[in-house]
């Protein structure tokens, strides 16, 4: 931490506590203490600082961040709200302090990254729609070759126009979806458009990081190997 202080979200981010967009919601519901005074979004932090959120002194974690893998099963909600009796953190039950990067439908399957390293999400977020992510779809009756050549080069939905994607199909009624976009629920609206109504969904990939064969419910820790190449590649798209 330098002498001209750390913008408050990025510090509590920092020591593993919550992603920024996590911060910033608790200091807007007053949660947030800097010393003797309530912190503000503008606040900063300076060495010798006490930061206290819920009247528990933050400390910064001397242990290297942890990264998670997990394949979510339906049903299960990307949520760190802990009332919320299907939120991922309390299915998971890890030991420490963790946080979903991104999200996944509550009706949706398959992989979402975990960790505690909350400037890596503020990282990703920064980096837009520079990230693939890939699915796998059934729909309720049979893909035509329209459809998926719609899919591919945009449909209007939610006020704008999706961008070109690469959709691929593999049997009579499911379909590969590749995006670099994240709009909410934005396959399912996708297919609806098209008079389409998906039956199940399940995201296989996040970047470089496959769900392979991890079992519905499981989790497991990113390989040194991920972990870098997750580095190297959020390195490249926050220089653009």
């Amino acid at each position: 931490m330098n002498s001209e202080g750390t913008q408050i979200n990025k510090y509590i981010s920092s020591t593993g506590y919550c992603s920024r967009r996590e911060a910033d919601k608790l200091i807007e519901q007053y949660r947030v203490m800097i010393n003797d005074d309530l912190a503000t979004p503008t606040s900063k932090v300076y060495p010798g600082d006490q930061v206290i959120v819920d009247d528990e002194p933050l400390k910064k974690s001397k242990k290297p961040p942890v990264y998670i893998a997990f394949n979510k099963p339906i049903g299960v909600t990307t949520t760190t709200d802990l009332t919320d009796r299907t939120n991922v953190i309390s299915y998971i039950n890890y030991s420490k302090r963790i946080f979903p990067i991104g999200r996944l439908d509550k009706d949706s399957e398959g992989l979402i990254l975990l960790t505690n390293d909350g400037d890596i999400v503020n990282k990703i977020l920064r980096a837009g729609n520079e990230h693939e992510k890939e699915y796998i779809v059934y729909v309720n009756k049979a893909i035509t070759p329209d459809f998926t050549k719609k899919m591919s080069n945009g449909i209007p939905i939610m006020g704008t126009i999706t961008l070109k994607c690469k959709v691929k199909q593999e049997g009579g009624k499911r379909f590969r979806i590749t995006l670099k976009q994240g709009l909410n629920r934005q396959i399912r609206k996708m297919c609806e458009y098209l008079g389409y109504e998906v039956v199940s969904l399940q995201r296989v990939r996040i970047m470089h990081i496959q769900l392979d064969k991890l079992a519905p419910g499981k989790w497991r820790y990113l390989s040194p190997a991920e972990i870098q190449q997750l580095e190297h590649l959020l390195k490249e798209s926050n220089k653009n």
